[in-house]
């Protein structure tokens, strides 16, 4: 008996080879019809015997191309037209509803052509097919078609056109497709953007780096900073001009078997490093002398990545060690994606840039993630995991734009039935950070044909995102820091039912004014209420103290000591004795001492005390190199209090600033905030869900983990989102969907 069924599917779904794959695999079934894309994704007309249209089902949902992500499927049965073969239709316009895929890694195929002299494509370093290369990086407004991303310039020769157009070749409607003949053109240039005449710029780049110099690549979604990770002066020269004194630089590495080599590398970062979003994976170094001391000094970490352009394979032909490969921006600025801002902004950092004549038309950073044994934990979510979607059981009636935070700024918007999270934006303290978080909101908007009917931002008066939201003339809900990390998990894994948050992180306006950091939230479909939190620490000096740990260590032991044990204790060599006079005397009458239940900042604190960070240089340098003291053998815990919903740290502190092992010190202090959670969450007797910046502290949230486990805990972490403010906008949307009834 024949059928026909229409389906239609949503998802990742279009510029992944979809449509070849499924005129392919109708050819192979003996069914007719025909496929589409549209504004909802791709619409499928099948008829055929009803045994082998479910079989075509099966696979499809078993089988699909291997960049594709369906994230809904709609079956319809019909009477049969009586259709003669099976085509590929043109797309049709309609409601914009379809996801943007992420930039994906040259595949596999791509590779072996790359490196085949028998290939027309031989060393051609724009190579791509259906199944890799730039998406989103270069798309204007969808539907990705070639004529709305920055390709649109170029024209096909005869023997691309031929592939673009046939369904059963892999580069079928791969929209960045070219080649030698008719392709973007690579052009090595000086600081001051003079072409550099050579025959082969790789040979001229790899003889540049073999020389010390610093050389301005461009990638997927922006510029990276290179020079020779093996030479120490060429590190520390871009570490001077670009004034990043400690921050750790990330390292290209040409082959898995030599990060091998210089790490400690698990089997599960191993296969994340070699995934096809090739991010950025935070490894355990070796003590070698391949890798340059000052890359990732005082730290026994180091953020490595295999090559994912053929650009990059192609400069490791001929120069095959690692490469520092950090991104090309000014602190707390987007990544630069022209060469022309690069040569403005950072012109005096680089000596030559690489640069080829494709616009980046969307920035988007490189991934960061490390694994807690088998779990991705995201640091940052850009190139090859974002944009990313999350699909909805019911249709919104309002489009709804969430805004995030302030630092790790991230936007989201809710329409139809899906939620579209953003790249990671970035912090947004500059004026060209908001610009690019204002054109990133007008990338999504075009995107989607998006104007939103409610905004949702943080409460924070003073937040950019706040201020802008509000002058939107559109219907403005504000929502809880802290509420919304915990919204964002509970959103991802669609937990619904009461839980028990737990929200650390460095800051975060708090429901009574004053800065949140360690939170234990009850909450309840829309509702929360503060159940515990730590008791209020003294930031002496205010943002002074954010980024000098000694002024969190001197309010901690204040509040344990008189001024003169102080002054007599190794704290006194800090300040002299008349700055010591004025800081307790601010203490004691609360001058310009704002209040904070931050666990961020208690990190800060410890850290000084044991004397392994006294001035911050980045963010998060307190954990990080923490970190490497943690002895899985001192199983003991500091005394502390917990009465009132309040957690008091007093005893901790005195203890503290009597251990004399550095070691011991960071393991205890690891030990009693998991014995606080602990503590908390059986007497709150809810499911745990954790999010905030500290939980990116990889020792506490293993050992955590494990006593979590070993107790029984039930517990939610984020999966594929990160829990640092990148996740704020994912809550804030996950809030208006229980409040507003949308």
């Amino acid at each position: 008996m024949i059928q026909r069924v229409t389906i239609d599917v949503s998802g990742i779904v279009q510029g992944v080879g979809f449509r070849p794959f499924v005129y392919g695999l109708a050819q192979e079934l003996g069914l007719k019809g025909s496929v589409l894309n549209n504004g909802d994704g791709v619409h499928i007309a099948l008829e055929g015997k009803a045994q082998s249209i479910e079989h075509f089902l099966q696979r499809l949902y078993k089988e699909p191309p291997p960049l594709a992500k369906i994230e809904a499927l709609l079956k319809h049965y019909e009477v049969p037209l009586g259709e003669s073969d099976f085509r590929i239709l043109a797309s049709t316009q309609g409601e914009k509803r379809t996801s943007v895929s992420p930039d994906i890694a040259i595949c596999d195929a791509c590779l072996r052509e790359l490196f085949d002299p028998e290939e027309r494509r031989y060393r051609y370093f724009a190579t791509n097919c259906t199944h890799c290369g730039p998406r989103y990086s270069i798309v204007k407004t969808l539907p990705y078609d070639r004529s709305q991303t920055s390709m649109q310039v170029f024209t096909m020769c005869p023997d691309c056109r031929k592939e673009y157009e046939n369904p059963l070749d892999r580069r079928y409607h791969a929209q960045p497709i070219s080649c030698h003949d008719c392709g973007p053109v690579l052009t090595l240039y000086d600081n001051d953007n003079r072409e550099v005449g050579c025959n082969d710029p790789f040979l001229t780049v790899s003889q540049r780096l073999e020389e010390g110099a610093i050389i301005g690549v461009k990638g997927l979604g922006g510029f990276h900073l290179m020079c020779d990770a093996q030479n120490q002066e060429s590190v520390a020269l871009l570490r001077e001009r670009k004034n990043r004194p400690l921050k750790p630089l990330a390292v290209l590495f040409p082959t898995v078997q030599l990060i091998e080599e210089n790490t400690f590398v698990t089997s599960y970062e191993k296969r994340m490093i070699t995934s096809r979003e090739r991010p950025i994976v935070l490894v355990k170094k070796k003590e070698t002398d391949t890798i340059a001391p000052n890359i990732a000094p005082d730290i026994d970490k180091i953020g490595v990545m295999l090559p994912y352009t053929p650009l990059q394979y192609l400069i490791f032909e001929v120069f095959q060690r690692p490469l520092v490969a950090t991104s090309a921006n000014i602190s707390n600025e987007p990544i630069l994606r022209s060469r022309e801002a690069l040569i403005a902004k950072l012109g005096h950092v680089v000596d030559y840039l690489l640069d080829f004549d494709r616009e980046i038309v969307n920035a988007v950073d490189d991934s960061v993630v490390q694994m807690v044994d088998e779990r991705p934990l995201f640091l940052r979510l850009g190139r090859g995991f974002a944009p990313s979607s999350f699909p909805l059981a019911f249709t919104l009636s309002k489009k709804i734009l969430a805004v995030g935070a302030e630092q790790k700024s991230t936007l989201a918007l809710a329409f139809h039935n899906q939620v579209i999270l953003s790249p990671h934006i970035g912090d947004l303290g500059s004026v060209e950070a908001f610009d690019f978080f204002e054109r990133t909101v007008q990338t999504f908007c075009s995107f989607y044909d998006f104007t939103p009917d409610i905004i949702i931002c943080d409460k924070h008066p003073d937040y950019a995102t706040s201020r802008w939201a509000k002058k939107q003339g559109v219907p403005v809900v504000e929502v809880q820091h802290h509420h919304a990390h915990i919204l964002s998990v509970m959103h991802e894994q669609q937990i619904n039912g009461d839980v028990l948050g737990v929200a650390f992180d460095g800051t975060g306006y708090g429901g009574d004014g004053t800065i949140w950091g360690g939170e234990f939230l009850r909450c309840s479909g829309a509702e929360v209420q503060r159940a515990a939190s730590f008791a209020p620490l003294a930031l002496l000096g205010g943002e002074k103290a954010v980024k000098d740990p000694r002024r969190i260590a001197l309010a901690m032991a204040f509040a344990v000591m008189e001024l003169e044990a102080v002054q007599n204790s190794p704290l006194g060599q800090w300040f002299t004795a008349s700055e010591l006079t004025l800081l307790h005397t601010a203490y004691t009458n609360r001058i310009n001492t704002p209040q904070t239940s931050s666990l961020g900042r208690i990190f800060d604190g410890v850290a000084a005390l044991l004397g392994i960070v006294e001035r911050l240089s980045y963010e998060g340098e307190s954990g990080l190199k923490m970190e490497q003291y943690y002895d899985e053998a001192q199983s003991g815990v500091y005394p502390f209090t917990y009465s009132g919903g309040v957690i008091t740290l007093e005893q901790m502190t005195a203890a503290l600033l009597r251990e004399s092992e550095r070691s011991r010190g960071v393991s205890m202090f690891f030990n009693t905030i998991i014995e606080v959670i602990v503590l908390i969450a059986k007497e709150q007797g809810l499911p745990l869900v954790l999010s905030g910046g500290v939980f990116q502290n990889k020792v506490l949230v293993s050992r955590l983990f494990k006593r979590l486990d070993a107790e029984g805990i039930t517990y939610y972490f984020p999966k594929s989102v990160s829990p640092n403010d990148s996740a704020i906008a994912l809550g804030q949307i996950e809030y208006a969907l229980r409040s507003l009834h949308l």
